[in-house]
C-alpha cells in the first residue's frame, strides 16, 4: 500500500553543514562512507515521556531533528545499536518522509547494522511496538505528534522506544537532553534516499534498509490475542452495524486489511481511511469534540450499532454504541471484567489491572472484585511498561483515550476496538437473526449495576499562557500541603490532598509533582495537571469524578451529576483569575 499526498514538500531536504564544510568522507566499508557534519546546540530540546514535540517549522531547521538523533545515538551504550536493528515509522504526518532520511543515515553514521522502516515512512506506535518485540529488534523510531494536528503551520515530534517496545526511559531521555546542549557534530552515511514506496531490502554492505509491509506482523499478533471467527460473525451479520473513524490518520492503512478483508466490515464502514500529511485539516483526538462527525452519526437517527475512532499514530481510541458514549475509564474497566470470557489472550486470566492517577476509580473496583492485584501509575505509558515487563500487569487505561496490554508496550487504539468486538460478538453469539441484539448501552449499564458507576469528565483548557497556568498549580500544591482531614470543601468533607508521588515497585523509582489531587471522603476525586503533550503553551487538565453506587441514578448526565464539584473544583483552582480562560477548549 502506498500513501501519496501531492501537497507534501519535496523529499530533497537533506542535512546541512552549520559551516561551510564538513568533515572529510572515512572509509566505513566497501559499500558506504561515513561523513562528520559540524553542528551546534539548539535551546529548548528538553525531551519527555513523549520524546520531541514541537512545530514542524523548527524541525525543519538545518540540523535540527539530526541533532537530536545524533544526541540519542550518543546517549544510549554502544551495545544497544550496534550492528543492530531498529524499527521506523510514523503516522504519515507532513515532514515525515523527510525525517525519515535523516533518520536512516544518521543510523548508518552510527554504526546501526540495519533498519526496517515501514512503506512511505508509514506504520501506528502499536506496530512499531509490536514489530520491535516480534523482530527483536534493539529499538524504534516513531516520528509522530500523537493526537497534535499536523500540516506545514502544525507540529512534529519524535520519540524512541527500546527493544522492549516501551517508551526510553527518564534516564535515557534527560542524557539525550543533555547532549543536545553539547553537541558539536552529527555522524551520518553517505548514502542515497531510500525509495520507501517500494517494499524490499537495500544492502551496502554493513547497513542496510529494509522497506516493509507496517501493518502485516501488526495484523498477525491480533490474530494472535483475539478471536477472528467470533468478530466475524457479528461483523458480518447484516442486523449489526459498525463504522470505524481512521480521522485520515495512521490507522487508515490498517482499518481495510483488519476491519474489511479479515472480518467482513463493508468498505464503506470506514470513514476517512486514507492517511494524509494535514489529517484532511482534522485535529486527530478521538473525542467528542474533534471526532464531531463521528458523534453525529452515532447519535442521528438510526444509528450504526458500534462507532470507533482512533488517533494520529493510533494509539488512542474512542468506543460508541448508538447515542451512547463510553468514557475511556469506564472502557478499560469494562474490558478487563470480560476480558477472561471473551478474549483468547486472557484465557487464563489477566495478571494484574493499572490505571493512570486521574482516571476513574471504575478499575479499581473490577481489580477488587476479580482479586486482581492493582497499580495507580502517573500519566506516561511508561510506567505501565516496567509493570508489564515485570510480569505484574495485563490490562490498563488512562483516561486520555488510551488503552492497551501486555501483548505490546504501547496503549493500542485498534486493539481497544477489537477488544469491544468480542465482548459484544459474545454476548450476541447465540443470538438469531431478528433477536434482539445486546448493545453497548446494555453491556455498560450491566457493569454499572454490578460495580456501580464512576460519574468521569475531564476539562481542558489548552494553549494557556504558561505563566499564569504554573502560578495556579503552585498555589494549589500550597493549598494542599496545608490542608487536612475534615476539612469542608462546600458541602464535601477532605479524606486527603496532595501531589501525587509514585514508588516504582518494580525499580524502586520515584516521581513526584504528578497531579494535584483533593480527595472526598465519599469517593470524590478533583485533580488538577498540566499536561506535556503539546507543542504550544500549557494546556491545563482538570478531572472531575463521583462514585454513584445506587443504579437508579447511573443514567444521569455526568455533567448534571457532576456540577457540585465542577463548580467547586473552579473556584477552588481560582482557574479564571490564573488563566483568564471563561470556558474550557475540550469537554470530555
Amino acid at each position: 500500500m502506498s500513501f501519496k499526498n501531492a501537497s507534501r514538500v519535496p523529499s530533497s531536504v537533506t542535512v546541512k553543514a552549520s559551516s561551510a564544510s564538513s568533515s572529510p568522507p572515512t572509509t566505513v566499508d566497501q559499500s558506504h562512507e561515513l561523513k562528520t557534519v559540524p553542528t551546534q546546540p539548539f535551546e529548548g530540546q528538553k525531551t519527555g515521556t513523549s520524546g520531541l514535540r514541537k512545530k514542524v517549522k523548527v524541525f525543519m531547521q538545518e540540523n535540527y531533528l539530526a541533532n537530536w538523533i545524533q544526541a540519542l545515538f550518543d546517549s544510549l551504550p554502544p551495545e544497544d545499536y550496534k550492528n543492530g536493528v531498529l524499527v521506523l515509522g510514523g503516522d504519515g504526518r507532513y515532514f515525515n518522509r523527510e525525517a525519515a532520511q535523516i533518520i536512516i543515515k544518521i543510523a548508518a553514521g552510527n554504526g546501526v547494522g540495519k533498519v526496517l522502516v515501514g512503506q512511505d515512512g508509514i506504520m501506528s506506535t502499536p506496530a512499531v511496538s509490536a514489530v520491535i518485540r516480534k523482530r527483536k529488534a534493539n529499538g524504534g523510531f516513531i516520528m509522530s505528534a500523537s493526537h497534535n494536528p499536523g500540516g506545514p503551520d502544525y507540529d512534529w515530534g519524535i520519540k524512541f522506544n527500546y527493544s522492549s517496545g516501551q517508551p526510553a526511559p527518564e534516564s535515557i531521555t534527560d542524557k539525550i537532553y543533555g547532549n543536545t546542549l553539547s553537541i558539536s557534530e552529527i555522524k551520518m552515511g553517505d548514502i542515497p534516499d531510500i525509495d520507501l514506496s517500494r517494499l524490499g531490502l537495500v544492502d551496502y554492505g554493513a547497513f542496510s534498509v529494509e522497506v516493509v509491509d507496517p501493518v502485516a506482523d501488526y495484523l498477525e499478533l491480533m490474530e494472535n490475542v483475539f478471536d477472528f471467527s467470533l468478530i466475524r460473525s457479528l461483523i458480518s451479520r447484516p442486523d449489526f452495524r459498525f463504522i470505524f473513524d481512521a480521522m485520515h490518520a495512521v490507522t487508515g492503512a490498517y482499518a481495510k486489511p483488519i476491519f474489511v478483508d479479515k472480518l467482513g466490515a463493508s468498505p464503506d464502514s470506514i470513514s476517512n481511511g486514507v492517511p494524509l500529511e494535514d489529517f484532511g485539516h482534522g485535529h486527530p483526538d478521538p473525542n467528542l469534540t474533534y471526532a464531531k462527525d463521528l458523534v453525529d452519526i452515532l447519535y442521528g437517527e438510526n444509528g450504526p450499532d458500534f462507532g470507533a475512532a482512533s488517533d494520529g499514530d493510533g494509539d488512542r481510541n474512542m468506543i460508541l454504541g448508538r447515542a451512547f458514549f463510553v468514557t475511556p475509564s469506564d472502557s478499560v474497566a469494562i474490558i478487563a471484567a470480560n476480558a477472561q470470557e471473551t478474549i483468547p489472550y486472557f484465557k487464563t486470566g489477566p495478571k494484574g489491572l493499572a490505571r493512570s492517577m486521574p482516571t476513574s476509580g471504575a478499575l479499581d473496583r473490577v481489580a477488587e472484585k476479580l482479586n486482581l492485584p492493582f497499580y495507580e501509575v502517573p500519566t506516561g505509558w511508561k510506567f505501565f511498561g516496567n509493570l508489564m515487563d515485570a510480569g505484574k500487569l495485563s490490562i490498563c487505561g488512562e483516561e486520555s483515550f488510551g488503552t492497551g496490554s501486555d501483548h505490546i508496550r504501547e496503549k493500542d487504539g485498534i486493539w481497544a476496538v477489537l477488544a469491544w468486538l468480542s465482548i459484544i460478538a459474545y454476548r450476541n453469539k447465540d443470538k438469531k437473526p431478528g433477536e434482539k441484539l445486546v448493545s453497548v448501552s446494555d453491556v455498560v449499564n450491566e457493569h454499572w449495576a454490578t460495580y456501580g458507576r464512576n460519574f468521569f469528565s475531564r476539562y481542558d483548557y489548552e494553549e494557556c499562557e504558561s505563566e499564569g497556568a504554573n502560578k495556579m498549580v503552585e498555589y494549589l500544591r500550597d493549598l494542599a500541603s496545608k490542608s487536612k482531614a475534615g476539612d469542608k470543601y462546600g458541602s464535601y468533607t477532605l479524606q486527603f490532598a496532595d501531589d501525587f508521588t509514585y514508588t516504582d515497585p518494580v525499580d524502586g523509582s520515584v516521581v513526584s509533582k504528578q497531579g494535584v489531587r483533593f480527595v472526598f471522603t465519599d469517593g470524590s476525586r478533583i485533580i488538577f495537571r498540566l499536561s506535556g503533550t503539546g507543542s504550544a503553551g500549557a494546556t491545563v487538565r482538570v478531572y472531575i469524578e463521583q462514585f454513584e453506587p445506587d443504579a437508579s441514578k447511573h443514567n444521569v448526565d455526568a455533567q448534571t451529576a457532576l456540577k457540585p464539584l465542577i463548580d467547586l473544583a473552579l473556584s477552588t483552582s481560582k482557574l479564571k483569575e490564573f488563566t483568564g480562560r471563561e470556558q474550557p477548549t475540550v469537554i470530555t
